[in-house]
């Protein structure tokens, strides 16, 4: 795969998950729940691992990382915000939200999985970080569908 093309994927999934880790950071003290609150936590720890394995990728292929985040991302997190603030703290809504971000990092690891021609070392990366996106995915939406 030519690198710029390779690079742009990486970006976008490095973009993904720092929006998430943020996204979670946010829906951390947005709720009050002890147990979603270390949930949140978890999954803010491990999008900053997976970024931190992308980026020593990049390094060793000699690709830059970009440095601004998403507006998509932006108006996620923003939208976080709002929902928590209008229905004070609502557990299931802020579920909801962290849920559809999962719907995004889901989306954007399976276009990168589907990619042909990928450094063997970081296809194997990526397939790894997709299990996890996966997991905390299928986490996040079984505790918002038995939130009250």
């Amino acid at each position: 795969m030519e690198a710029k093309v390779t690079q742009a994927l990486v970006n976008e999934l490095l973009e993904t998950l720092k929006d998430g880790q943020k996204g979670y950071a946010e829906a951390m003290t947005d709720v009050e729940d002890p147990q979603l609150k270390e949930t949140f936590k978890k999954y803010a720890a491990q999008r900053s691992e997976f970024i931190t394995e992308l980026e020593d990728q990049m390094f060793k292929l000699n690709l830059k990382p970009e440095e601004e985040s998403s507006v998509t991302g932006t108006v996620h997190r923003a939208w976080i915000n709002l929902k928590g603030a209008l229905t004070s703290k609502d557990n299931k809504s802020i579920l909801n939200e962290c849920e559809r971000g999962e719907d995004y990092a889901k989306a954007a690891y399976n276009k990168a999985a589907e990619a042909q021609d990928l450094p063997a070392d970081l296809k194997s990366v990526i397939q790894k970080q997709a299990s996890g996106i996966r997991e905390a995915h299928d986490t996040i939406r079984a505790l918002r569908d038995s939130a009250k």
